[in-house]
């Protein structure tokens, strides 16, 4: 097994990709401790894991990542419960603000980058800090978004911060790089899991299909195989790298919500809280528009 008594730092582990890297890293050797603020799905998680054998290398904590007290607090928990770091993955995400920008709300705008930039920001913060002080390198991976590389795969706040995702990861790769810490990230394209979906699988599929190349939609275990892949020593001369997951979607163009004003993420208004457990908030636009 490639990650054998390595200790990794899950966040958005309840759920999607994360849950998924998280039983993928406890099959590949590695211990987990998964932040989450869904408390239900984190428990199936942990069940699963039980279930597998896996129940002593799993651990949780409900985690705000946007707080800062909260993410340190996931860190501390984690060398408490297993002595060390050598993993982060930085996943947690949600949908955030959706709707033409004109209608853009500035506390959802927050809000968003909030959870999708300023999570990731504070991970990789936390994480160095750790995996400095130990000083025996180690591994930082976050999720980045097709939307990051071109419009028309995600809303305006989400695109955003996916971009400066991407970024994030070059340039903290180019300082962490004298400590033998590596960093990289993942940027699915859509992909079936229910912060896509929202259990219309059908309806899913075809969206997918209608713009994606590879004849199958990808599911969250295509991207925690790349993502045990960098964390492991076979990526070990990989650093600053996105790596694209997506069927050749970006390849072909990614307006898989559709083009201009007919995109679905310009039809209507509001936030999206994903799987947090917290509820959404669409809101109809003005008749107008």
């Amino acid at each position: 097994m490639r990650l054998i008594d390595q200790v990794a730092v899950i966040t958005g582990g309840a759920n999607g990709i994360g849950a998924e890297t998280a039983l993928r890293f406890l099959r590949e050797g590695a211990s987990v401790m998964i932040g989450d603020l869904n408390e239900t799905n984190a428990g199936h998680v942990l069940a699963a894991a039980a279930e597998a054998g896996h129940g002593d290398r799993i651990r949780f904590v409900r985690v705000d990542v946007a707080e800062e007290g909260a993410v340190e607090a996931m860190f501390d928990a984690t060398l408490a419960e297993f002595g060390r770091l050598d993993v982060v993955f930085n996943n947690a995400g949600i949908g955030g603000v959706f709707g033409p920008i004109a209608e853009t709300r500035v506390e959802d705008w927050d809000f968003t980058l909030a959870v999708l930039l300023r999570g990731v920001f504070l991970g990789m913060k936390h994480g160095a800090r750790i995996l400095q002080a130990q000083g025996t390198g180690g591994c930082i991976v976050s999720t980045a978004s097709i939307a990051g590389y071109a419009a028309g795969a995600g809303a305006h706040a989400y695109s955003a911060a996916k971009a400066a995702i991407i970024n994030l990861t070059r340039s903290v790769a180019v300082e962490l790089a004298r400590h033998r810490i590596r960093v990289n990230a993942v940027a699915p394209g859509p992909l079936m899991t229910e912060l896509f979906h929202r259990g219309k699988i059908d309806q899913g599929e075809q969206t997918i299909l209608q713009r994606q190349p590879w004849p199958t939609p990808g599911v969250a275990s295509d991207v925690a195989g790349v993502v045990v892949f960098l964390a492991s020593g076979d990526a070990g001369f990989v650093t600053g790298e996105t790596i694209v997951v997506d069927g050749g979607l970006l390849a072909r163009g990614p307006a898989v919500f559709g083009d201009g004003a007919a995109s679905a993420v310009l039809r209507a208004s509001g936030v999206d809280k994903g799987t947090t457990g917290q509820p959404s908030e669409p809101r109809a636009r003005p008749k107008s528009s």
